[in-house]
């Protein structure tokens, strides 16, 4: 061979012994951070709080407790009457005739522009609504940003779990090519 040629082949060499020490570091690092019965077992308090904050979220607590936080400034709100129509209205409804579908349609139109020509005073006047808006913004960047922190910490690789699994990825590796020689 050609001087040129063996070390090409030298160097070629030399990048596949790079390529396989990475991928045993890159599978060694990957099981690492995704053995999640080991992390229990190494900080199980912190697991505990994990799952118990999963459930939290799960079961719609943030909302209920900016429900309650609501309730508590602003007041409970009234809750809907039994009956929606008092007995004024149900007697204008039926001076309006006997066919639904043309009542139904008055209705329709009517209440609409109602609501239009209201939308203004009603907007001025919804105040807990936007506190509620202040608060999402005010809130939302510092979950994203624990969120974020408690992800990383999840799937950080631990240096002891990580030597313990390059060890054994090389082990495994490594009598796999004695198997393969022999």
């Amino acid at each position: 061979m050609g001087e040129g040629t063996s070390d090409a082949r030298a160097q070629v060499l030399a990048a596949r012994e790079a390529l396989d020490e990475e991928l045993v570091r890159l599978e060694a690092s990957v099981r690492a951070a995704v053995d999640i019965p080991a992390k229990v077992k190494r900080h199980p308090v912190k697991a505990a709080g994990l799952v118990g904050g999963a459930v939290f979220v799960a079961a719609h607590g943030p909302r209920r407790v900016l429900r309650g936080a609501r309730n508590a400034v602003f007041g409970r709100p009234d809750p809907l009457p039994k009956s929606m129509l008092p007995k004024e209205i149900d007697a204008s409804l039926a001076r309006l005739g006997t066919d639904g579908e043309r009542v139904r349609g008055l209705l329709e139109h009517e209440f609409a522009s109602y609501l239009e020509q209201t939308e203004p005073a009603r907007k001025s006047r919804n105040f807990s609504g936007a506190m509620t808006v202040v608060a999402i913004a005010f809130v939302r960047p510092l979950v994203v940003r624990y969120s974020r922190r408690l992800a990383d910490e999840i799937f950080a690789t631990d240096g002891t779990a990580y030597s313990d699994r390059l060890d054994a990825v090389r082990a495994r590796l490594g009598g796999d090519q004695e198997k393969k020689a022999g």
